[in-house]
């Protein structure tokens, strides 16, 4: 697999880990990777756990492709986008082992998944995208329409709230905190718990519920594709 993006298999879960850099930059390669280790993990029918490195999942989309021309952005978000949704939709349990901050794109990753873990300690987890001077684009406006807790959504994408990891669990983007050295042993123990689910049923009650949005993601990433910010 790509350098960005380990992939480890071992009795049924396979664990993504994501390293790209100081903040693990969201780029069209770390992207592309993903989706070659979806890929992969599909055809091993394995449960996903993504993780990052020790102190951040992710910072967001790579700011050097961002400011490098409007197409460019465009054609950065679009992806992402699609990522989300491929997430959303992936046919086996993900679950997220977020090993600290989680920012913009780092975050959605969080409300694109189906379990998601924190650790405890000094960190940052939201939405900043009108903090940095970017309009919140319609994919991301309705992930988290739907993922976050109703009284944090406003405070979240309008306001650019960031919570700390209880406030993450509060507000929607996380399930549960524990300690870091009992990160990726709780996400594993969770990996464990979901083996017990069918399979088809899981895939088949996910695209059920999410099946309105799903469809209003598609069309988010067409209008986005016109108009970002």
């Amino acid at each position: 697999m790509s350098d960005l993006i380990s992939y480890q298999l071992e009795d049924g879960i396979a664990t993504l880990t994501l390293s790209n850099g100081k903040v693990n930059a969201i780029s069209p390669d770390v992207i592309a990777a993903f989706n070659a280790a979806l890929d992969r993990a599909e055809q091993d029918r394995a449960i996903v756990i993504i993780t990052g490195q020790p102190g951040i999942l992710s910072g967001g989309y790579d700011l050097k492709v961002m400011t490098s021309g409007p197409q460019n952005a465009i054609n950065l978000v679009a992806a992402g986008s699609t990522l989300a949704r491929r997430m959303l939709a992936h046919p086996f349990p993900i679950i997220v082992a977020c090993t600290g901050h989680a920012v913009a794109k780092g975050a959605f990753i969080l409300l694109s998944s189906d379990y998601r873990i924190g650790v405890e300690g000094p960190f940052s987890i939201g939405l900043n995208e009108v903090q940095i001077g970017m309009t919140m684009h319609h994919v991301g406006i309705e992930l988290a329409r739907d993922r976050l807790r109703k009284s944090a959504f406003h405070r979240s994408v309008i306001n650019g709230e960031m919570f700390d990891p209880a406030g993450a669990v509060d507000a929607g983007f996380l399930d549960k905190v524990v300690p870091a050295e009992q990160l990726l042993a709780t996400a594993q123990a969770a990996a464990q718990q979901m083996k017990k689910i069918n399979m088809t049923a899981h895939k088949n009650t996910k695209l059920k519920v999410r099946k309105a949005l799903l469809e209003t993601l598609d069309a988010a990433i067409e209008m986005d594709k016109q108009h970002l910010m």
